[in-house]
């Protein structure tokens, strides 16, 4: 007799928004901020949030079932993770990228039948407003509420850039399109000898400087304004490409390459930091979706393979191409000039 089949896995997912939206929500509540100075009983916990006395109870419930607060003696409290990754109050909250998803991705994804038919964006552009980057860098909150997003997606990658990469046989890195600053960051707080910077839109500059600062490297990170796609790029030892490719088409990708391989030495690298899609597709589920995301998101990005990747490289003329593992769903594809 064969194992019986179950739903539980089919079902999970299916109905995961439920568990998505709460978690979501209690970020914009900011539960795990005002939790940041110690337990809560409900009642305060409830008052201070201005939740409706229905609903309160489970909400909170539902987050100890979750996994994402501690209940003891009918006090709240924040996880370990989410004390340390989800509080304001502290330099490490990474959850800038989940506020976006609350506030854009999550009605936009409720489309996403629509997109697998027509191959066209769900945001902003479908009701003909500007696209992404246009509704996002116009308006200066969500602006800084954007680039605090990818420093949240990218943390943990980033440390690990920082660790994995031999940056002690460099003296000068940029980062391409380095929004906030996060990656330029830890490799200066990684290795003292580094200087370089973040080349990105004129109107990022006070949010970079802004969070360089925060961290005392303004000496030695300086902020290159430009367009990628209309400006040669600076040149650097070290060039990197931070969730960038991902946002552009397979000829808008090619042509990116190519600016970084113009502007690097001979030795120089380029070092491209993405959710790479196992070269099987069948393994990275988050790269997977994020593609789905860019689909969403933009009118012609995607994600890709190493293997994939390694190829542009190669033909852009990179001597010597690797992929290397970070955390997480990231990986980082590197190239040799």
């Amino acid at each position: 007799m064969g194992e019986q089949l179950k739903p539980d896995k089919i079902m999970q997912l299916g109905m995961g928004f439920w568990g998505s939206k709460t978690m979501l929500s209690a970020i914009e509540l900011e539960v795990f901020t005002h939790l940041g100075h110690g337990p809560l009983p409900l009642s305060t916990l409830r008052d201070r949030l201005g939740l409706h006395e229905r609903s309160a109870h489970d909400f909170f419930d539902a987050l100890v079932a979750l996994g994402l607060l501690d209940k003891n003696d009918g006090h709240y409290a924040n996880t370990p993770e989410t004390a340390h990754f989800l509080d304001k109050a502290r330099p490490s909250y990474m959850g800038g990228m989940l506020e976006m998803a609350n506030n854009r991705l999550y009605r936009f994804w409720g489309d996403l039948t629509a997109a697998l038919k027509t191959g066209l964006p769900q945001n902003e552009l479908k009701h003909g407003g500007p696209g992404l980057f246009e509704a996002v860098y116009e308006n200066p909150a969500k602006l800084e509420q954007f680039l605090r997003a990818m420093t949240g997606l990218s943390m943990a990658a980033n440390v690990e850039v920082a660790r994995q990469f031999p940056f002690d046989q460099y003296k000068t890195h940029i980062d391409i399109g380095g929004a906030q600053g996060g990656l330029p960051v830890q490799v200066a707080l990684a290795h003292p000898h580094i200087t370089g910077g973040n080349f990105d839109l004129p109107v990022v500059r006070p949010v970079f400087e802004a969070y360089a600062k925060s961290f005392n490297l303004l000496d030695r990170l300086k902020f290159h304004p430009g367009n990628f796609f209309e400006e040669e790029l600076p040149r650097a030892d070290v060039l990197s490409m931070g969730h960038i490719l991902h946002d552009w088409n397979l000829e808008e990708k090619k042509a990116l390459i190519r600016k970084a391989y113009n502007a690097l030495p001979d030795g120089g690298a380029l070092i491209v930091v993405e959710s790479i899609i196992d070269d099987d597709r069948s393994q990275n589920a988050f790269g997977l979706l994020m593609s789905l995301n860019m689909l969403i998101e933009t009118p012609g990005g995607f994600d890709f393979t190493g293997a994939a990747c390694r190829g542009w490289l190669e033909e852009a003329g990179f001597r010597e191409t690797r992929v290397a593992h970070l955390a997480g769903p990231d990986s980082m594809v590197i190239g040799i000039k």
